[in-house]
């Protein structure tokens, strides 16, 4: 899918599921707001390294007002990098109002900062293997599912798109930033993930684990300060679970793209995962099930409805 061509924004970035904008010069929000990019998610949706031909609709909109919702839910936990998301000549364009935000031009972190409150997905893989995940002993008998004794920081390094990231231990991000840096993303990372699990617990949503992005900010009211960027605790960050059917030695139910990734593994798909052929298109019932979990995770966790 081609990203739209927005006046007075130049494309600059295709991601698996965001495009990224600058303002040309002398342009409305270049003037009013400096330094800045539109982030503007699309309804692309990836699975097993792959973006697929068939999009999800509405799934942009749901990662974009599900973000500024968790943004205003930890401002006084840590800044984040939004300017604004209303639509005008010097904000959001209108062909992309409601699944973009103008944010500030940060200085990221080169690091992916995981918590993880529950054993699953790469942490389960490394723990099966000898007993720890990044480095982090666990105790013994853990199964898929398990509740872990206390939120953990597990960083990966980024990755580029089509490939994995990568689980490193804290020291190889201390390494990489220093340690002064690399002890304050450990502890806002798991001060975000402690406020957010409370949050979506008392809303009958297991958080598992969540998936943060780091910068400093080169101009503007925090300039200096680590900001939190990208996007915030939506389903293609987080794994969300229904806490009423949280059972511990199985795969959960998740708000997300389980409906994609279960019909790809299928043999009702014919795809070869282990093929280079990319994958087949989605059929209707997948795409409109997974556009439903999406949306029931934004209406279970914001208690309220998005009106798409």
């Amino acid at each position: 899918m081609t990203a739209p061509a927005l006046p007075g924004w130049s494309h600059v970035y295709a991601g698996k599921v965001r495009d990224l904008y600058v303002p040309e010069p002398g342009s409305a929000a270049a003037v009013a707001h400096g330094d800045v990019v539109l982030v503007v998610a699309s309804d692309r949706i990836s699975a097993y390294d792959h973006v697929l031909a068939t999009p999800i609709p509405d799934k942009g909109a749901v990662l974009t007002a599900l973000s500024l919702w968790w943004f205003d839910q930890l401002a006084d936990l840590v800044p984040n990098h939004v300017v604004t998301a209303e639509p005008g000549e010097a904000g959001v364009p209108a062909a992309v109002a409601g699944r973009a935000m103008v944010c500030r031009r940060l200085t990221m972190f080169p690091v992916e900062c995981v918590a993880r409150g529950y054993l699953t997905g790469s942490g389960l893989v490394e723990y099966r293997t000898d007993g720890r995940v990044t480095g982090i002993a666990l105790p013994p008998g853990l199964v898929d599912g398990s509740r872990l004794p206390e939120p953990i920081f597990t960083p990966a390094t980024k990755a580029a798109v089509g490939e994995h990231d990568e689980n490193v231990p804290f020291e190889a991000v201390v390494g990489r930033v220093g340690e002064a840096d690399a002890t304050l993303l450990r502890d806002l990372t798991l001060a975000v993930y402690a406020r957010a699990e409370g949050i979506a617990r008392g809303r009958g949503v297991i958080l598992a684990d969540t998936k943060l992005e780091f910068g400093r900010a080169l101009e503007g009211p925090h300039t200096g300060a680590v900001v939190l960027g990208d996007e915030v605790l939506t389903p293609d960050s987080s794994r969300f679970w229904p806490a009423d059917a949280w059972e511990p030695g199985r795969a959960q139910p998740s708000f997300d793209k389980q409906y994609v990734r279960d019909w790809l593994t299928s043999s009702a798909s014919g795809w070869d995962r282990a093929s280079d052929a990319p994958p087949p298109p989605l059929p209707d019932d997948v795409v409109e099930r997974t556009r439903a979990r999406y949306l029931e995770a934004y209406e279970r966790l914001t208690g309220s409805s998005l009106g798409v």
